[in-house]
This record gives structure tokens, sequence and C-alpha cells, in this order.
């Protein structure tokens, strides 16, 4: 029987983040009978306009077979609580993120973790490891669904979108998710800019944290300060995400959908790929796939339908548990 629990945690910044377990008694119980390896734990969150829906049946799916899945939602989606200090992609990695991993195993005591991503939750993912390198080692295997950060831009079409949708939320705001069906929340200006400004200058910048803010441990307390939230002035030095990827060594398995021809087209999802693999002394395990008909699968799938569809259970949610399985701990 799939059962759903629901827990908060509180972030450097006094927000509650809501973190639901979803598993399965009977199966968690007799995987461990087993002399295979025993249920795993996975952490699974969204991206912009969502909330936990995007990834819970691909988690009762993954519970279905044994394995312990906990869901984060960003704050200001689902059961989280609404800041009162405007956020970004960054702030979801540096304070979420970090309040959520520390839950999972310094309280929990989890002894193996995975990670399923869609979309913007990747790039959080990405920014909290480098922010965080410590946890590196504690994590077996990543799944990014159609992650991409800076590469949206892919032909003219795709640029002057950017620009208009730009415009559009700083003249109104936000973006009204709900009535453009892009999603159950509307996101604001302030979260959403920080995208637009990836893709534009084709980089992966901070918006808060300095170079002098980050060693080979990590992210200094420093960053945390309040005056360190505020954007960078032109005289500090942009902490650059995308140097540091390299220093990435969980597996990664990334996944693109043929016809997500804006958010995350596969061009871009290759490109964030290819620099987790940009160091010449590292041999790679990673692996990327592009789903489309014309590779043989059932779909070419859109932004949306290449984590949540019929035919995206049927052939790659299978895949992604082969990939947890491989990477077993």
């Amino acid at each position: 029987m799939l059962t759903e629990n629901l827990n908060f945690v509180t972030t450097k910044d006094a927000v509650q983040i809501a973190i639901w377990k979803v598993f399965n008694n009977e199966k968690s119980h007799q995987l461990s009978n087993l002399n295979a390896h025993q249920g795993q734990n996975i952490f699974l969150t969204h991206g912009t306009f969502s909330d936990k829906k995007t990834c819970l049946k691909i988690a009762e799916y993954l519970a279905g077979l044994g394995h312990h899945c906990y869901i984060m939602e960003w704050r200001a989606h689902g059961a989280s609580s609404n800041p009162t200090d405007k956020f970004n992609f960054e702030t979801v990695a540096t304070y979420d993120f970090a309040a959520t991993f520390d839950y999972l195993f310094n309280e929990l005591k989890l002894n193996n973790l995975h990670c399923v991503t869609h979309s913007g939750g990747g790039a959080c993912l990405t920014m909290f490891l480098i922010q965080n390198p410590q946890y590196n080692d504690k994590i077996n295997s990543i799944s990014m669904f159609a992650c991409q950060v800076y590469g949206a831009i892919v032909n003219p079409k795709n640029y002057f979108k950017i620009v208009a949708a730009k415009l559009f939320t700083r003249l109104f705001g936000y973006i009204p998710a709900k009535k453009l069906k892009l999603g159950p929340i509307n996101e604001s200006h302030h979260t959403m800019n920080q995208w637009y400004e990836w893709n534009l200058h084709k980089n992966f910048h901070s918006s808060f944290i300095k170079q002098s803010d980050i060693d080979a441990n990590g992210i200094n307390k420093s960053a945390f300060d309040s005056s360190a939230r505020q954007k960078n002035t032109p005289g500090s030095a942009i902490f650059d995400y995308r140097q540091y990827m390299p220093n990435i060594t969980v597996p990664i398995y990334a996944i693109s959908a043929k016809g997500d021809k804006f958010i995350s087209p596969t061009q871009g999802c290759l490109s964030l790929f290819n620099d987790f693999n940009h160091s010449l002394n590292k041999k790679s395990a990673n692996v990327f796939r592009e789903y489309a008909r014309s590779h043989g699968v059932l779909d070419d799938y859109t932004h949306s339908r290449i984590l949540n569809s019929r035919t995206a259970a049927k052939e790659i949610w299978p895949t992604v548990a082969a990939w947890i399985e491989q990477h077993a701990g």
C-alpha cells in the first residue's frame, strides 16, 4: 500500500519547506528480504510552475519497486510556505536544498541517496552541489529530466520569445501559469528573470554569490549574510557555476525530449550535459539520451510529457529505475 507522509524543514532564512515521503511498506519489506540491493532512497523535485504532482507519479512507480521517495516542494510551491523576500532559482538551491539535504542525511541518517529532477530542479541541484561539494560522495546517482540553463536560444525565434517573456513579466510582475496552462503555480518576474539572463547571456552566473564566497570546501557562511543576497555589483568577482560543473562527480543520466522546442531543447540540454564532462582528466560515467520517434521510441515528447505521460511511464521510467539499480549502494 502506498503511503504519503508530509514533513517540514526550516531553511536558514526561516522558510518552511515541504518534504513528502512516498513509500510502499509491503514492497520495501519484500525487497529487504531478497539478496538483491535493498530499496534505495530517492530525492525528487520539480521545476518552475510546478509542485509535488509533477514528481508524484514517478515517485509512486519507484515506491512500487520498493524504494523510499522524498519529494521536495520549492518555497512558495505546493505545501511549502511563502517567503517574505523575493527569490529565484539560486535561492532555492542555496536554502531549500540545503535544509532538505541536511534533514535527509543528518536527521534521517540515510546511507544512500539518488536524485531525480525535472527542468529547473536540475539547475538548482547543480548549484547546490557546487556550493556543497561534501555531498558529492554521498549521492549515488542523478537523473535529470529536461534540464538546461543557458542553451534555450537555439534559433532566432527562441531569442525573441525570451525577450518578449522578460518584458511581459517585468510589466505584469509574473507569468500567469494557470491561464497559460503551464502549471499550477504562477512565477514572479524576479524568479524567472534569472533564467532569462542565463539564456540571453549564455552563462551560469550567480545572482548574489561572489567568487570570494566559495572555496574548496564549498560556500562560506558570509554568503548567507543578508547583504550578500544583494545582486553583484559591477566591481565584484562574479561566481560562474559553469566553471565548477566538472567537480560534480555523481553519475548523471540526462534525458531530453525532441518535442521540447523552447524551455529545454535537446541542444540546450546537451550543452549543459557536456559541461559536466568538460574535465579531460575525468572518465565520465554520464549518459545522455534524447527521446524521439526517430530513435525508435513512442513519442517525441514535450517538456512536461517527458516526465508525466503514459508513454514516459512505459519506456522512460524503467530506464531511471535501471540507472538507480546500476548505482545502488
